[in-house]
């Protein structure tokens, strides 16, 4: 099936989300991640099951971009859906891999509430870091001028 086949049957809407998860792929250079990790994984075939994940979730990364975009979780999964039963028959090299990746899951999870902001908490965790290593770094220093008189003898 070519692109232009999977456009024509998609609604406008439809067409838009599509178009919306392909920007997000691009936007944020997918490609990079879906050319690094293949090759990890032939490096070391312990990262098979990651190289699956990473792929499912830059997707879900894609899907909730284009849901975001168009401002509506249902038409996303629709037109998910539809893009999945309309990728029946072989895709060229050219159409757009919009349909190959965990579909029904992505659809679950665009019928779900949207994932959490976990930016704020990051920060949190990686200030309380941030924070506890400045501390064992100081209280190293404060260890060392204590104990310095004592090495100094031995």
């Amino acid at each position: 099936m070519s692109t232009d086949t999977m456009l024509g049957a998609l609604s406008a809407e439809e067409r838009r989300v599509l178009l919306a998860h392909e920007r997000a792929h691009l936007t944020h250079r997918h490609a990079r991640l879906s050319t690094a990790v293949p090759l990890a994984a032939a490096a070391s075939p312990l990262l098979t099951p990651v190289r699956h994940m990473v792929t499912f979730l830059l997707e879900r990364w894609a899907d909730e971009q284009a849901a975001a975009v168009v401002g509506d979780r249902a038409s996303t999964a629709r037109a998910l859906a539809r893009a999945a039963l309309t990728a029946g028959r072989p895709v060229p090299p050219h159409g757009l891999g919009f349909t190959d990746r965990a579909v029904s899951r992505r659809i679950a999870a665009l019928q779900a509430a949207p994932p959490p902001r976990l930016w704020p908490l990051s920060a949190t965790v990686l200030a309380v870091g941030a924070l506890t290593a400045l501390g064992a770094a100081d209280a190293t220093g404060d260890l060392l001028r204590l104990l310095e008189p004592v090495l100094a003898r031995g």
